[in-house]
């Protein structure tokens, strides 16, 4: 046993070593840097962030780099680097409505004030492979865009709905403690706030699924995009020997506010209903996805049939997070010899079993 041990030792030793050489590639290509990572793989780079609860771009580009592009790999990388950070405390909520805007659409208003803002996007591309990027050419700039007058207004489009009683409150804060499901296991029911947290941290590929399911059938929903918002908000920290918010950075966030059907109750009326995703960077998938799953498991709140998956929400929280599966599903890579041979010999015996059964039934035909 000691010597299979040390035998072990030794090969995953040079299996790192092999690792660390594939991972590099032909050494006559040159190596990727984290910089051309973080500024040419943002979407990437953002949706590691996003899944990994950190808000980092170098970091999440290293991490990327460390895992050869293996999205998984990375968010492991970066949650588990996240544990080792002191905690100071809770920032205040940031104030997206004064998001400094880069990207903003409505599919449910035209002309809204502060206008719609494209933006960085792929909806409007061909989806055609553009071989010219292979020769490295240099990108034509954009076009500066006329300034509007009202540009620096920008409402919510769920407040404009909201003015008329069309759109169901939003939440408020009503000062209770938050949880935190990266400190404490989530018990169920789980708040909204904690169904947000899994969906913000789950699998943006699960999440989508998901959301997709929704629109289906699966579901009670009938979605539109209110508005999409992507942009740099501010964020503040209260300490307790200050007693006043200080100013710690920006970060740039991508928000979606869905809006619903919703027939009514005997206690509400007939209006609209939200959901709500919001993740880091420019994640529009992600946030829209969030979104659409967060209506979908506040059924049981707004007294609808719970008979979907993406409305269960212990089948969601319980199986979005990526690391989670990836534990359970590649552990099945590790050795399970004894457990292997114990069915093994199982299988072997039931078969016996099997083979003196038949023989007795057929000597017993025969006879007859």
């Amino acid at each position: 046993m000691y010597v299979a041990v040390k035998g072990g030792e030794a090969a995953i030793d040079n299996a790192h070593r092999l690792l660390a050489e594939t991972r590099r590639g032909d050494q006559a290509v040159p190596e990727l840097s984290v910089a051309q990572i973080r500024e040419q793989m943002a979407l990437l780079v953002d949706r590691v962030m996003t899944e990994g609860s950190l808000y980092d771009p170098d970091l999440a580009a290293l991490a990327l780099k460390q895992a050869r592009g293996d999205v998984v790999e990375a968010v492991f990388l970066v949650r588990a680097y996240r544990t080792t950070l002191p905690r100071f405390g809770a920032s205040a909520p940031v104030d997206t409505g004064a998001m400094a805007v880069e990207r903003r659409i409505s599919a449910t208003f035209k002309d809204l004030p502060g206008g719609q803002v494209l933006g960085p996007t792929f909806d409007y591309t061909h989806r055609l492979v553009d071989f010219a990027l292979a020769a490295d050419t240099v990108s034509e700039s954009a076009a500066e865009a006329e300034p509007r007058a009202d540009a620096g207004t920008c409402p919510r489009v769920t407040d404009l709905l909201a003015q008329d009683g069309l759109i169901e409150p939003s939440p408020r804060d009503e000062g209770t403690p938050v949880g935190d499901l990266t400190r404490e296991p989530v018990d169920y029911p789980a708040d909204r706030a904690l169904r947000l947290q899994a969906l913000a941290r789950g699998d943006e590929g699960f999440v989508l699924g998901l959301a997709y399911s929704t629109q289906r059938g699966y579901g009670r929903t009938h979605p539109f995009v209110g508005e999409i918002r992507v942009g740099a908000v501010a964020v503040e920290f209260v300490p307790e020997e200050l007693g006043f918010a200080v100013p710690l950075g920006r970060v740039r966030l991508t928000e979606c506010q869905m809006v619903n059907q919703f027939k009514g109750s005997g206690a509400a009326p007939p209006q609209f209903t939200r959901g709500y995703g919001l993740s880091f960077g420019q994640s529009e998938r992600k946030a829209m996805a969030m979104a659409l799953v967060d209506r979908a498991l506040r059924a049981e709140e707004l007294g609808e049939p719970v008979a979907s998956p993406a409305q269960d929400q212990e089948f969601v929280l319980a199986h979005c997070d990526s690391l989670q599966a990836t534990g359970f599903v590649e552990h099945l890579k590790l050795p399970h010899y004894v457990d292997f041979q114990a069915e093994l010999e199982l299988v072997r015996r039931l078969r016996a079993e099997f083979e003196r059964t038949s023989d007795a039934v057929e000597m017993q035909e025969a006879a007859e």
